[in-house]
């Protein structure tokens, strides 16, 4: 019997995953899991809450000849039977689907916010964004964004941009980009004042009747309010009986692989390997990738009965947009604190772009590595 894996989720880290096991092995049946059936360049939601469109890919165009793409949504995983119930809604529950070696990567999902906000963490919650945003600049509206980390910037900004007779809000509790480094943060300042984005400090307490409402009694009038909050990571693994953090990420080795379960690899947003100074990794494509390609070649060589590898990776820098035309490139120490180097502007925007465009070139690509014999697990 061929050796049985599945990928559980189709973004970035899945697909990666897919491909560099398909790439590798001869003979292994290998299924991707995902609930909806085309790919999702999650870094581009903010593009398209601001009215961007962008190509929808299906997921077959993506992942090399021999992988199987079932559209579905893991339940939960029996870890003693070694299979996975997926949720069959309103009908009747799907046949489960069986593995030998299991690969998690179903990412994260928005962290809990306002009742009344919407977050951009999918592509629902960026359409319906954008239909929203195509009301209020007839309205000559305002839109706020709580967060001042990657995702709300960049959302502030693109909004900003492209459409000058809406009103741009940033609210946060921090400085936005705290991460950056002090020139950095100096750009960031002067692309805000000059797209007109208003900046107020504080904490929210709430989101309702079209205002948000900070903790120290102020108001802050919306007509749509994006929650930028952070990210959290799906319940499953946690439920499943996994060994997870403390916010229900996988533990996993060097690897990439489970440490209470084996014949389970986690990569992304739902895995947590440590950098060496102690620091996880942050949650970002620029980690998924490498992840998932270790972990993809780690499988192959332990099936072929050679000693894997492990994962390797520094971080170089990290990239934020801001709108079309503008950008920060903030180079990284290795344990990801920034450097005083910093490229901004137009230079930026288009470096931006070119790792956006790379990344998804990648998950279609990843590796030269030739396909090799399985031998024995």
């Amino acid at each position: 019997m061929s050796h049985r894996i599945v990928i559980l989720g189709g973004g970035y880290a899945g697909v990666t995953a897919a491909n560099r096991i398909a790439r590798r092995l001869d003979g292994a049946e290998v299924t991707l899991v995902n609930e909806r059936a085309t790919f999702v360049e999650r870094v581009r939601l903010h593009q398209v809450a601001a009215g961007e469109s962008l190509a929808s890919r299906p997921l077959r165009e993506l992942v090399r000849p021999g992988v199987d793409v079932v559209v579905g949504r893991a339940g939960r995983i029996d870890l003693e039977r070694r299979q996975v119930v997926l949720d069959g809604g309103a009908e009747s529950e799907p046949a489960p689907l069986p593995y030998d070696t299991l690969v998690y990567a179903l990412g994260s999902v928005a962290a809990p916010g306002p009742d009344d906000a919407v977050a951009l963490a999918t592509a629902d919650d960026a359409w319906w964004a954008r239909d929203r945003v195509a009301e209020l600049v007839a309205e000559h509206g305002t839109v706020a964004v709580v967060g001042g980390g990657l995702t709300g910037i960049e959302a502030a900004t693109e909004l900003a941009e492209r459409h000058p007779a809406v009103r741009v809000r940033l609210v946060s509790d921090v400085e936005p980009g705290p991460w950056l480094s002090h020139r950095a943060q100096g750009h960031l300042r002067r692309v805000f004042h000059g797209l007109g984005i208003e900046v107020a400090g504080g904490s929210v307490a709430d989101v309702r009747d079209g205002s948000v409402r900070l903790t120290d009694g102020r108001v802050v009038g919306a007509g749509l309010t994006l929650a930028c909050t952070g990210f959290a990571v799906p319940a499953v693994a946690r439920d499943s009986g996994l060994a997870v953090d403390e916010v229900g990420r996988i533990r996993v080795d060097r690897t990439l692989r489970s440490v209470s379960h084996p014949d389970v690899y986690a990569v992304g947003d739902a895995a947590v390997p440590q950098l060496p100074n102690g620091r996880p990794f942050r949650m970002a494509c620029a980690t998924a990738l490498p992840m998932s390609a270790a972990a993809g070649a780690a499988i192959a060589d332990r099936l072929a009965g050679r000693r894997p590898t492990g994962l390797r990776f520094r971080y170089v820098n990290q990239c934020v947009s801001l709108g079309r035309r503008n950008g920060v490139i903030q180079a990284v120490a290795a344990d990801d604190h920034p450097h005083r180097i910093v490229l901004t502007g137009a230079v930026a925007a288009r470096y931006k772009e070119t790792v956006v465009r790379g990344a998804t070139w990648f998950t279609a690509h990843p590796g030269p590595n030739r396909p090799v014999p399985r031998t024995r697990v």
